[in-house]
């Protein structure tokens, strides 16, 4: 996709891969509903007295975008607690979420560097490294890049960021991977345009022309076109505001 098209409830990303608003991908084949990045449990274990809003939130969110979608599973791209040494109150804030899950949908848990050496522990229960749904890997992607393979990942948390503080949490998309944002609200993410961005998706053997942007909002979501023409596009005119509606993160980033 080149152009910017316009506001959608959702956009066809790849072959088989949709965004949706909330930043969660659907794979309609399956019925297969992926989030990145959830860091379930996060303001617990950077700050032990903090409230645990954004489980509940993000819990919530899942469960109205399975339901509204019809979706027979929930695969977590990695990363789906912030980490291991959380609190006995937190652990079962993060289980008893789980289980809404679980009690309607098949949820599959890829491991990611959050989770600790183990890949696993005792809140989260089974996890595996990868899987395959319609013929893409699923995989966290903090390990090496499986080459030959479609992918879809998480990790990376891309966003826009298009000037001052703002950013917007984005997918990044092209025929052989997909990138998918990160679910917390505590990410600014990784800017899309920049050049760390590049050499994370050049592991895939993906370059920026290959590549193209929707950002996501609560509910919509917003075809910015190319990332090679939105570059250019942004350098012309420095100062560019993402449009009303766009959710903005100011965070930080915890890949």
């Amino acid at each position: 996709m080149k152009y910017p098209a316009a506001p959608a409830d959702s956009f066809d990303l790849a072959d088989g891969v949709v965004a949706l608003g909330p930043g969660l991908a659907w794979l309609p084949a399956s019925r297969c509903l992926l989030a990145a990045d959830a860091h379930l449990a996060y303001e617990d274990v950077v700050g032990g007295a903090l409230p645990l809003w954004s489980t509940a939130e993000i819990v919530a969110t899942l469960a109205l975008s399975a339901e509204r979608m019809g979706a027979r599973e929930i695969v977590f791209l990695g990363d789906i607690v912030h980490g291991a040494r959380m609190s006995d109150g937190a652990m079962r804030a993060v289980g008893a979420g789980l289980d809404v899950l679980r009690e309607r949908w098949v949820v599959t848990l890829v491991a990611g560097n959050h989770e600790g050496r183990t890949r696993a522990f005792r809140v989260l229960g089974t996890t595996v490294e990868t899987c395959d749904r319609d013929g893409w890997l699923l995989v966290h992607g903090d390990q090496p890049a499986q080459l030959g393979r479609r992918a879809i990942i998480g990790h990376l948390h891309p966003s826009l960021h298009m000037g001052g503080r703002s950013s917007a949490p984005a997918f990044a998309a092209s025929a052989a991977l997909v990138v998918v944002p990160a679910l917390t609200p505590y990410s600014p993410g990784l800017d899309v345009l920049s050049q760390d961005f590049a050499n994370a998706i050049g592991r895939w053997a993906v370059t920026r022309d290959d590549v193209h942007i929707v950002v996501a909002a609560s509910d919509r979501v917003y075809p910015f076109g190319s990332l090679a023409s939105l570059r250019d596009v942004l350098r012309a005119k420095p100062g560019r505001r993402p449009p009303a509606g766009v959710r903005r993160r100011h965070l930080r980033c915890d890949r």
